[in-house]
């Protein structure tokens, strides 16, 4: 079971409050460090000191860590140009030494694109839009060097693009697309991801998500493999007050829909896990609410990771 470390810088951290938890995810032994991709809080919390972009701070994360992978989980297609995005992650990936990987979503926090002037169209033309993006992303990234490419959509167009510069992994980074979505996440995610997740839900909501994913990817005959992979909230403690002092912020009022936290002992995450790697996962997502609390990272590295290291194995 591979296991990543999850943030939310937009709740309030600084670049070096990010770089400080990458590198103690690292010499901790998780396998990754991925970063949510939103420019506001979601509460009345205002996340002082204000937000921090996902790919410049990957940036700077990728030239300050040496082994831990980083990502997206998930960006969001609103945000970005196609032709641009794919420049920018092949960038990084170069400055990280092929260890990035990039998640991609349809965005759906309506007030940060009010906030800061991003236009925020209607769900099935952020669907489309992702979509297209993915195939621009994936198509210049795999474009053969010394050839060109163009595309004709319905939203962009691409002519004679000179597909640089490559990415140091080829064809390119992992892509996972994430989403709770029932149809065209599935549809899209069979199509073009190297990982489907599946965020912060019940197992059996998973499951039945996993289920999705498989029966698209048989629909359309896709012959390589795709990882499926979880996000689990994650408030655990070596007593029930520590526990729950970490889970605290999770009874603010916040926009994020509903989720299924494990809140308890590290007994109860490793059972957790062990749900999910039963039901196809064999990657997970942690997300840690509070990004200076290291001490929460040490307790999972030291008293979870030994025990699922075998989880998700075929």
């Amino acid at each position: 079971m591979r296991v990543s470390i999850f943030t939310e810088p937009h709740r309030g951290a600084t670049y070096d409050d990010q770089l400080r938890l990458a590198r103690h995810a690292e010499d901790a032994g998780f396998d990754g460090f991925l970063r949510a991709d939103h420019y506001q809080s979601m509460s009345a919390d205002a996340g002082l000191p204000g937000p921090t972009d996902a790919w410049i701070t990957l940036a700077g994360l990728a030239r300050e860590t040496s082994r831990i992978r980083l990502g997206t989980l998930v960006n969001s297609a609103t945000f970005r140009l196609p032709g641009p995005l794919a420049v920018m992650v092949a960038q990084v990936d170069l400055m990280s030494g092929g260890r990035v990987e990039l998640g991609m979503g349809a965005g759906w926090y309506e007030r940060e694109h009010t906030s800061y002037g991003i236009p925020f169209p209607p769900l099935g033309e952020r669907f489309d839009r992702m979509e297209e993006q993915l195939a621009i992303v994936t198509g210049l990234w795999g474009t053969p060097d010394g050839e060109r490419f163009s595309f004709e959509g319905k939203h962009y167009h691409l002519l004679d693009a000179p597909a640089l510069p490559k990415p140091a992994q080829r064809p390119g980074p992992p892509v996972i697309v994430g989403g709770r979505g029932p149809k065209r996440t599935p549809e899209i995610a069979a199509r073009y991801a190297d990982e489907f997740n599946m965020p912060f839900k019940s197992v059996a909501e998973t499951a039945v998500a996993f289920d999705r994913v498989r029966g698209m990817c048989e629909r359309i005959g896709r012959q390589r493999p795709l990882t499926l992979s979880a996000g689990i909230v994650v408030a655990i403690g070596r007593t029930d007050a520590e526990a729950a002092r970490r889970a605290a912020p999770l009874h603010v009022k916040s926009a994020l829909p509903p989720e299924d936290p494990v809140v308890g002992s590290p007994a109860q995450l490793v059972q957790r896990i062990g749900e999910l790697a039963a039901v196809g996962a064999t990657r997970v997502h942690l997300r840690i609410i509070e990004m200076d609390d290291l001490d929460h990272l040490d307790l999972v590295a030291g008293e979870v990771l030994p025990q699922i290291a075998a989880f998700g194995a075929a």
